[in-house]
């Protein structure tokens, strides 16, 4: 069956630096686009940025745009999201997703997801 095993997650301060990673097995990885998500505390799973099956497009919430950058390695399976700048704001449990069109943003268009990995900022 489908996996996705999200990692990288953890503790940093304000303006740090973190990358997550999320391995992909029991799919075509290259047939399929990849998103991550994250849900903070109370609120509704929220998109963060998704990548194109080849990897020539992506997109971004516009709370990340210019800090954050998807990335994706079809030969190893593995999908990334480097985080910079970081804001408390961004503290939050995040997600790792394989869906169908990387230009919809919406967490019904994934149908595979991961069990998320902890993202803390300090301020």
């Amino acid at each position: 069956q489908v996996q996705l095993v999200e990692s990288g997650g953890g503790l940093v301060q304000a303006g740090g630096s973190l990358r997550l990673s999320c391995a992909a097995s029991g799919l075509t990885f290259s047939r399929v686009a990849m998103a991550w998500f994250r849900q903070r505390p109370g609120k509704e799973r929220e998109f963060v940025a998704s990548i194109s099956r080849s990897g020539t497009s992506t997109y971004y919430a516009d709370s990340v745009k210019g800090r954050f950058t998807i990335s994706r390695d079809n030969a190893k399976n593995m999908v990334y999201l480097e985080m910079n700048s970081l804001k408390p704001e961004d503290t939050a449990v995040y997600y790792c997703a394989a869906g169908i069109a990387a230009s919809v943003a919406r967490v019904e268009n994934y149908n595979s997801w991961g069990q998320g990995t902890q993202v803390t900022v300090s301020s």
